[in-house]
């Protein structure tokens, strides 16, 4: 797509209370702060939502499984097709760099689902599916798997799953000859931590995990030397996802989204309701904190981040607003804060540029 200046937000949301019919499709104008409702398309329980790496297409988690959508010149969607993942409705979705695949998280089962996708975006079957088993801590939520990220990684021969029920990021070997998932080795984690969600830079030297109880990010070096069976992953940094502030006992981690320019890692928090700037240094991927700020709302489930270095989008889950933000990355400092805009429980929210 060329890049217009002009953003299109597509948020998803939970159906069943009938406030919403699943995703609203909004045209943003950041300049002046504004969200403005262009439409709204039937899925059932849009939990997450995400596009096709060539931003061609727009993929939903919904009840009956993944729902895709090809994304109109004007920012309008027009239905592909809906795929059953044979199993408990998902909560995350990634594609592989090429847009072969699609995986699906299972928070409820502890399942990961890979599905191949077609050259015109659509869904197609289900190449693999794996249980996680095990045991997590004795905990209201943290006693079995829930798997909650799930990534190929920037050599695409591996793939990463978070499961923040058992406190492991598990690692398969996977590429497209034998289209299957090898556990190979895992990151076991610290006890009641919950690894939440994780992203790698852009050189794909360095990973960042979130964990949901633990309230830090841990930074990792990534290498996958070619006909390696295993990769070298070493963690070199950790640091609080609320900053230099002190996270209290309900505070929980909820999303991590980088820069368009991959110089800066944003962080949220529910309880403590404030999203964290970090700034990231390209050749050590060390991360060093610039600010933290209030989101104006209460349950920051997602962030959303502008093509454009200049501006983020706070998805409040619990308050129901999308909080807009104009950030000055070089002092740190919130340039503008526009009114909230009012939308029924969001889940999640996907920028793309048309």
């Amino acid at each position: 797509m060329a890049m217009s200046g002009k953003y299109v937000a597509y948020v998803g949301s939970y159906s069943y209370t009938g406030k919403a019919k699943g995703i609203t499709i909004y045209d943003v104008n950041p300049d002046k702060g504004c969200f403005v409702k262009k439409g709204e398309v039937d899925v059932d329980n849009s939990s997450y939502v995400i596009k096709s790496r060539n931003q061609k297409v727009l993929y939903s988690i919904a009840d009956e499984g993944i729902v895709s959508f090809n994304i109109l010149p004007d920012g309008g969607l027009e239905r592909l097709n809906s795929v059953k993942i044979n199993g408990m409705r998902g909560c995350h979705l990634s594609t592989d760099v090429d847009d072969k695949y699609i995986f699906v998280s299972g928070y409820h089962d502890g399942k990961i689902t890979v599905l191949r996708l077609h050259e015109d975006g659509s869904v197609g079957d289900i190449v693999d599916e794996v249980y996680h088993k095990g045991l997590g801590s004795i905990a209201e939520r943290n006693f079995r798997p829930h798997v909650s990220c799930t990534r190929t990684t920037p050599d695409g021969h591996f793939v990463m799953a978070a499961d923040l029920g058992i406190d492991q990021v598990k690692i398969y070997h996977f590429d497209d000859k034998d289209e299957t998932l090898n556990l190979v080795d895992m990151i076991s984690c610290k006890i009641n931590s919950a690894p939440r969600f994780f992203e790698f830079s852009k050189d794909g030297k360095y990973l960042y995990l979130m964990y949901e109880m633990k309230n830090v990010i841990d930074v990792f070096s990534y290498e996958a030397k070619p006909g390696c069976r295993v990769p070298s992953i070493e963690k070199i940094q950790t640091v609080p996802t609320t900053g230099s502030s002190k996270s209290s006992e309900l505070t929980a981690a909820t999303a991590l989204s980088f820069s368009a320019d991959d110089k800066f890692i944003f962080v949220s928090n529910a309880g403590d309701e404030s999203v964290c700037l970090y700034e990231r240094d390209a050749d050590t991927g060390l991360l060093k904190e610039k600010m933290c700020l209030p989101i104006s709302g209460e349950y920051p489930k997602d962030i959303a981040v502008f093509a454009d270095n200049k501006h983020i989008a706070s998805i409040n889950h619990e308050s129901g607003t999308i909080t807009f933000f104009k950030i000055d990355y070089k002092t740190g400092l919130i340039v503008m804060c526009a009114n909230s805009v009012k939308v029924n429980q969001p889940n999640c929210c996907v920028i793309v540029e048309v």
